[in-house]
């Protein structure tokens, strides 16, 4: 089997052999490095971030990687080394980026609904190319912020434009009800305001409404409504130089053929048709996409236990390292590194954390695993690592970085020390 370009980067070489990333085998990681162990393709990356370079060359943009998915400082590196910019949420991501990669500043975008002074002082220090700002009382503290440093601030006002995404409720944003941006019909308004503070400069109007969306039609309704404003604004005297599509392209966490360069086209051309004749800069924000299906969780099975009519496959990873299945009932595929001859069965696996909410998949069919097995959880590139904890005082996996046949430790196994590092007796 040859290796996937637009899917997965985990296959087997040969059927029903051992599972490789890249040229490297799950196998040999787990050996090398432990587990629980995260294992990303930093090819898969790479061809993701060009996927929409490509589907947006004919027009002035800028891909801003969103940081929340995979803030791992070698992804940053890799990515800003092709061209990326970065969306941020936070302080931490800001010093994120400058640790990874600081000559990547003039490409960050910060979104986030709760900036404090001291973040936004961080942003205009460090000269990033605009604050997507939330609400007209954070505005007004940027203005303050900005005459107070004497550092002109560019922004985009985030609008919602009361869009509906067919997504996971806990993660869609584009309605009145929800607590991000400000109403799309307030916007021009607040956009004439800041007009008149020296310290403002009205950069982008920027839109987010939501994550993991299948269909490219709520982006293009979206945006239309956007790019109406900026036309709106244009007569008002106010010209932005760049629309801020936000991110949300959702990716297939089930089994089966995935057209990721499809997918891209489709959105990019929802994106393209919806800007009508606004001919700024474009700035889109993925996560997710470029690194979900870049990454999997390589564990081993510890016991397989039979309680009555259910059978557990308890596995040494746990909810403390992906808590995607327990926080959102998120699917998904689980696959033996090394696959038994048998006929499948009908399994939960878990964890060992003391929670019933430990679990990656309840009632799944799975092939025959023994104590020792180790299984890879797929997709788990995005929002893995990063909402991993310490709960049950339990170290954080390492994470490892294949490109081609070589790979490498991007971060170490926490151990005891480190988590008794910050406290005091």
């Amino acid at each position: 089997m040859a290796e996937p370009k637009t899917s997965r980067p985990f296959y087997r070489p040969q059927a029903g052999g051992e599972l490789h990333c890249g040229g490297v085998s799950l196998e040999s990681l787990a050996r090398r490095f432990g587990t629980p162990l995260y294992v990303y393709s930093a090819n898969q990356i790479a061809e993701r971030l060009a996927m929409f370079q490509q589907a947006l060359a004919g027009r002035d943009h800028l891909v801003c990687y969103a940081v929340k998915a995979n803030s791992a400082l070698a992804i940053l590196k890799l990515l800003a080394k092709r061209g990326a910019g970065f969306d941020i949420v936070s302080g931490g991501e800001l010093e994120r980026v400058m640790a990874a990669t600081p000559e990547a500043a003039g490409r960050v975008v910060f979104s986030g609904v709760g900036k404090t002074a001291a973040e936004i002082d961080a942003g205009l220090k460090a000269a990033i190319l605009a604050f997507n700002v939330e609400s007209e009382a954070e505005l007004a503290l940027l203005a303050a912020r900005a005459r107070k440093l004497k550092i002109r601030a560019r922004f985009a006002l985030r609008v919602n434009p009361d869009v509906f995404a067919d997504t996971h409720p806990y993660i869609s944003t584009g309605l009145r009800e929800h607590k991000f941006g400000v109403d799309i019909r307030r916007a021009r308004a607040i956009y004439r305001s800041a007009a008149k503070d020296r310290w403002l400069e009205a950069y982008a109007v920027s839109v987010h409404i939501g994550s993991q969306i299948r269909s490219a039609d709520p982006f293009g309704a979206a945006i239309a409504r956007v790019s109406k404003l900026a036309m709106q604004l244009r007569e008002d005297g106010i010209t932005l130089k760049a629309i801020d599509a936000g991110g949300g392209l959702g990716i297939d966490y089930h089994d089966g053929a995935f057209d990721a360069a499809g997918k891209v086209e489709e959105y990019a051309e929802a994106l393209n048709r919806a800007l009508g004749e606004f001919d700024g800069r474009l700035l889109i924000e993925p996560g997710r996409f470029l690194v979900a299906q870049a990454g999997a969780l390589v564990t081993r099975v510890l016991y397989v236990k039979r309680n009555g009519k259910k059978t557990f496959v308890i596995t040494d990873a746990a909810m403390n390292d992906l808590i995607r299945p327990a926080l959102y009932q998120a699917h998904h595929e689980i696959v033996p590194v090394r696959p038994r001859a048998g006929r499948a069965c009908v399994v939960d696996v878990v964890g060992p954390v003391c929670e019933s909410g430990d679990f990656f998949a309840r009632d799944r069919k799975l092939v025959p695993v023994e104590p020792g097995d180790l299984v890879a959880l797929l997709d788990a590139g995005a929002y893995g690592m990063v909402q991993s904890s310490n709960y049950n005082s339990r170290p954080r996996a390492a994470e490892v970085l294949v490109e081609g046949a070589k790979a490498r430790l991007i971060r170490r196994r926490e151990t005891m020390a480190d988590l008794l590092a910050t406290e005091r007796v």
